[in-house]
């Protein structure tokens, strides 16, 4: 019998976790996007995009219409619906659950708007250390992030078990590069400044975005996710050094932690995907951070990325987001050209960031069909 969002509480944050599964989801009945992930045997390699829900479908922009985005993210039904609309279109292999990154720091009691033509803005953002104080030091994610629980539950129930569902959150250095820069920025100047002028403070801040993403993360699980991405989208802007000192470490700490909830509280110990933007300096230590998925932007080969990483990693990525504007023919050879470099196990075809919003929905669809025709020869045997 499906549930209505109402029908879903999280446990509260600091609370032990409920020994308590998902019960009462329609039975699965496409799992090799799991079996992949877990690095089990395929019959193809499973597909979907990252920013598959978004604005290059028309159904899309009309449902979101004239509704601010974070409005858009705090209801349930029409976040289900979004997720639903790449499903309906497309025979991918998994949902992502729509929602954003930056609900992290308004649940720390930030504001955040998206402004038409510019993307995320933060209107008061954090310019001095003392403004740290002005953050939820304890964040009970049920009452602050309940709503993209709610929508998990309820697009479990509507995928009918068709597919399994994502859930994810932004990395504790990308949410502090934005609540910093106060928006997008080409060199996060700002936010590096404070890595190395407040190490200690720069600390504190990922130190508590790490505590609330850990108890976001394992809601998400309550709630019905099945499986689950971290975005260190602005991995990039660091170097090895400050890669190693103020982003790897809070990476590491929530795969540990979250399985380690998961555990303690019955829960599914669902594959955990990293996916660092251009951090292909530090791919060897993401191979061994604690995640069953690295996924990859398009700057990395795929022979070298499976070299660099070996077998025991699933790899997820990596083809050039831009490469949909080719002709669909040209596409189906990029495709088959990337499935041949990672191989046909232990790999989830994947974009190398997400869809642009001009992007042509008829070949989003020739990628997927690519995907699963090559890898289906590949996997035949010789």
């Amino acid at each position: 019998m499906p549930v209505g969002p109402e029908d879903y509480t999280a446990p509260r944050s600091g609370e032990p976790e409920p020994a308590r599964c998902p019960t009462g989801f329609p039975k699965l009945q496409n799992d090799t996007f799991l079996r992949a992930a877990r690095g089990e045997k395929t019959d193809y390699t499973p597909v979907w995009c990252m920013r598959q829900a978004g604005r290059y479908l028309p159904e899309f922009r009309e449902t979101r219409a004239a509704q601010d985005f974070f409005a858009t993210c705090r209801s349930p039904e029409t976040c289900c619906e979004l997720t639903l609309q790449p499903l309906k279109r497309f025979p991918l292999d998994a949902a992502i659950i729509f929602s954003d990154i930056l609900v992290v720091p308004q649940a720390l009691g930030m504001e955040v708007v998206m402004v038409p033509g510019k993307g995320p803005s933060f209107p008061t953002p954090l310019a001095e250390v003392e403004d740290l104080l002005k953050l939820r030091q304890k964040v009970d994610v049920a009452v602050e992030l309940g709503y993209v629980f709610q929508a998990i539950t309820l697009t479990r129930h509507k995928l009918g078990g068709k597919v399994p569902l994502i859930g994810f959150s932004g990395a504790p250095w990308t949410l502090m590069s934005y609540m910093v820069e106060g928006g997008g920025s080409n060199t996060m100047a700002k936010a590096k400044a404070w890595l190395y002028r407040h190490p200690e403070a720069s600390h504190r801040l990922l130190a508590l975005l790490r505590d609330v993403i850990v108890d976001y993360l394992v809601g998400q699980v309550a709630a019905g996710a099945q499986a689950l991405q971290l975005f260190e989208s602005h991995a990039g802007h660091l170097g090895p050094e400050q890669f190693e000192e103020f982003a790897l470490p809070y990476i590491q700490a929530i795969a540990k932690q979250v399985k380690g909830k998961l555990q303690a509280g019955a829960l599914p110990v669902v594959p955990m995907i990293i996916f660092a933007k251009d951090a292909h300096y530090a791919l060897e230590q993401l191979a061994e951070s604690g995640y069953e998925v690295v996924g990859l932007d398009w700057t990395l080969r795929p022979q070298e990325a499976r070299a660099r990483t070996g077998q025991h990693i699933t790899l997820q990525g990596n083809l050039d987001p831009c490469a949909l504007y080719a002709p669909k023919e040209k596409i189906g050879e990029l495709v088959q050209r990337m499935l041949e470099g990672f191989g046909p196990q232990r790999y989830i075809a994947n974009l190398g960031h997400g869809l642009y919003p001009d992007m042509s929905p008829e070949h989003v669809g020739a990628f997927v069909a690519a995907v699963h025709t090559h890898s289906r020869q590949l996997n035949k045997p010789s």
